[in-house]
């Protein structure tokens, strides 16, 4: 087994479950242009998080970590009408670029609220609460993130954090890597916190060896 043959299963699996959709493609090449990074979520992961917020009947979202706005795209068709969702990005560059993919894909400000600036700081002047939230910004912070996220929930809120397993490096405790050990951080808050029962899985594909962590605020 190796990203080789992820990669292909991930391409059969959409290929097969996830039509071609010329808005989101139109979101990745225009980010790929703009040189961002290649790090936004993968089709059949875009569709899971779409299908997560759909079955919380999520009317308000919140993401931390909008980059160029392909996963921000997913979660906003998940709202019914009325529903509002609002993304937080740290860099403006990436921000401009989500700005317009979201335009093109029919979310104006009226619907897609981008936050420009550190998340730890945007943050607090939100007004919650949020029926779902997705982080999948710098994992440093993630102890910051994941406290902001459940003073903007409610109970039956739904979190999921991306990248949590970090190609397996999250079992190990000493660690000098500050991403993993702002994961480990995160997961002990989880453990010690009786507001929030969550569980954690591991995946393979395109985006090589990871894993997320879903969780529900009680």
């Amino acid at each position: 087994m190796n990203r080789e043959l992820w990669t292909e299963v991930d391409a059969y699996l959409s290929d097969a479950l996830i039509p071609a959709d010329p808005v989101l493609d139109a979101a990745l090449a225009d980010s790929t242009a703009a040189g961002l990074p290649a790090i936004a979520v993968a089709p059949n992961q875009g569709k899971l998080l779409h299908l997560l917020a759909v079955t919380a009947g999520a009317r308000s979202i919140l993401e931390i970590g909008t980059l160029g706005g392909y996963s921000t795209i997913w979660l906003a068709r998940a709202l019914p009408a009325g529903g509002k969702l609002v993304t937080c990005e740290y860099e403006p560059k990436h921000a401009k670029v989500a700005r317009a993919n979201l335009d093109r894909a029919g979310f104006g400000e009226d619907v897609v609220d981008i936050r420009v600036g550190p998340a730890l700081e945007t943050l607090p002047g939100l007004t919650g609460p949020f029926d779902f939230v997705f982080i999948d910004a710098d994992k440093v912070n993630l102890p910051g993130y994941l406290a902001a996220a459940l003073e903007l929930s409610r109970p039956g809120t739904t979190i999921v954090v991306d990248n949590v397993v970090r190609h397996g490096a999250v079992v190990d405790e000493a660690s000098s890597d500050p991403s993993v050990q702002g994961v480990r951080r995160m997961l002990e808050a989880m453990t010690g916190d009786d507001r929030i029962d969550a569980t954690a899985v591991q995946t393979v594909g395109d985006k090589g060896y990871d894993g997320f962590v879903l969780a529900r605020v009680r």
